[in-house]
């Protein structure tokens, strides 16, 4: 029944996914658009087959900045959540601040990273991805620690629980929803992110710089079979962030309920 369910979850998607590029690859045919306007998706999966190799190697630098972004981000902004949690008054300053510093521009801020580290250095990139996780873990997180039911915190206190215990048996487990929703939001993030942080130099051995160089010659199939290897790889972040909730909340034998 389980599994009926999931398939019945799946389906439409995958369907739609379909028929959009059915509908993309007649548009095409009727209308013949050129190449270099909008190529048409077999010619996408030729170039994307053509350039796996090439490709490839751009997902894996790419996805390493990502990833190492991540996963620093993930870890700064649930630290710094207990953190906040342990003094409101910071909380209070720290959260405007950090919406603020969170609605800054990428192209602002990728340009000054550069400047201040080698030419082919990645560091710029992967403090850019730090930034953006890092805000989104810490507004979700926070929230998670502090929003807790009055009646779990008056039951505890009624069993004299100390603080240490309030935190360990009410707030973390309340956070943890809080957590992987940042997490599903953070993931594919962290891939724009890095990708979107290569047109503005460093390197050019990533998915941005190559989108970039493919688009500047016209090479329109080529610059979408790059396109499709960023979306299949902010894909696969999502996906794993998905997995490891499951996993997380299957071993402990629950289902959080997700909130926003």
């Amino acid at each position: 029944m389980r599994r009926a369910r999931s398939l019945l979850a799946i389906w439409p998607p995958i369907v739609f996914g379909l028929v959009f590029l059915i509908v993309w690859e007649t548009i095409v045919a009727v209308y013949d658009i050129k190449k270099f306007l909008l190529p048409a998706p077999t010619a996408i999966a030729s170039a994307f087959a053509g350039n796996l190799e090439n490709v490839w190697e751009a997902v894996l630098v790419t996805g390493a900045n990502a990833l190492v972004g991540f996963v620093l981000g993930v870890l700064l902004g649930i630290a710094v959540s207990f953190v906040l949690m342990r003094f409101s008054v910071l909380n209070e300053l720290t959260t405007p601040l950090a919406v603020a510093i969170n609605a800054v521009p990428i192209v602002i801020i990728v340009p000054v990273l550069n400047n201040m580290y080698p030419a082919g250095s990645q560091v710029p990139r992967r403090v850019m991805v730090v930034l953006i996780v890092f805000f989104v873990v810490l507004v979700n997180v926070a929230k998670g620690l502090r929003q807790v039911s009055g009646t779990h915190m008056e039951l505890m206190r009624s069993y004299a629980a100390s603080q240490r215990e309030i935190l360990v048996k009410t707030r973390i487990p309340n956070a943890i929803p809080y957590l992987f929703t940042a997490m599903k939001i953070a993931a594919p993030l962290s891939v724009i992110t890095a990708f979107v942080a290569e047109y503005f130099g460093g390197t050019q051995t990533g998915l941005g710089s190559a989108i970039t160089s493919n688009a500047s010659t016209s090479k329109n199939d080529v610059m979408w079979a790059y396109v499709l290897g960023a979306c299949l790889l902010g894909l696969s972040f999502y996906v794993a962030s998905i997995w490891l909730e499951k996993a997380t909340t299957r071993q402990h034998g629950r289902n959080p309920v997700m909130t926003r």
